[in-house]
């Protein structure tokens, strides 16, 4: 009876061993590359139906080939994997001001507790820990210097811009430039760009949980629609 027990030891000790060696492999393997983040599609774009774009222009859903939508792109390194994980919410709200085809000023706010990945633990972490999406609910870019689109293409092809701005996230802002690949399609003008972001300038710190550890830069990204009001 003891050898028998003994056996069933050695048996429960090396099938937990095996376990804890292979559970967060098997975990990496089911954990894909997300999604890359949006970006402005030309798919079903029409010709300019607008003369002029002066004006003030606000932030709207978009459509299937454009819905508006913002968050963020970094990688993680789980159990020795590589692995790119998308973070992006819907929730986006924001205005631009067009003067003589010039982009005089512009804000996009995004509301961070509705960030989702396709983790619920890791999206718990991020509005949690990470975060902290209780006590900072909003990220914000803000458009700081003219931005030229005289040149905007009007047959429904895109123009790369350079936008200089402020990035704040977790109250925490920072002078950002991004490249922005811009769209006037029909009466709608669609905006992508992804934002290079070392988390640790906004007090953010990438988690570092035993076989999963989090890049310490990666982009915040967004794709917005604008209506003329």
């Amino acid at each position: 009876m003891t050898k028998k027990w003994w056996i069933v030891g050695v048996v429960v000790v090396v099938v937990a061993a095996l376990g804890l060696y292979f559970g967060p492999k098997i975990y990496a393997s089911l954990q894909g590359d997300d999604a890359p983040a949006a970006s402005v599609s030309t798919s079903g774009a029409q010709a300019a139906s607008t003369e002029s774009i002066d004006g003030r222009w606000i932030v709207t859903a978009g459509d299937a080939a454009n819905a508006t939508a913002a968050g963020y792109t970094v990688d993680e390194v789980l159990n020795g994997s590589d692995v790119t994980v998308v973070g992006s919410t819907t929730e986006v709200a924001g205005n631009v001001v067009i003067a003589d085809d010039t982009l005089t000023e512009g804000q996009v706010v995004v509301m961070t507790n509705s960030i989702s990945t396709d983790s619920d633990r890791r999206d718990s972490q991020f509005r949690g820990n990470i975060f902290d999406t209780a006590t900072y609910p909003t990220a914000t870019f803000n458009i700081d210097s003219p931005i030229d689109l005289s040149s905007l293409p009007k047959d429904g092809t895109t123009e790369i811009v350079t936008a200089e701005g402020t990035l704040t996230l977790k109250d925490q802002t920072r002078p950002v430039s991004v490249q922005m690949e811009v769209l006037q399609s029909g009466d709608t003008l669609i905006a992508s760009g992804a934002i290079p972001t070392t988390w640790a300038d906004y007090g953010i710190e990438p988690p570092s949980l035993g076989f999963v550890t989090v890049e310490g830069s990666g982009t915040v990204d967004f794709l917005i629609n604008l209506s003329q009001q």
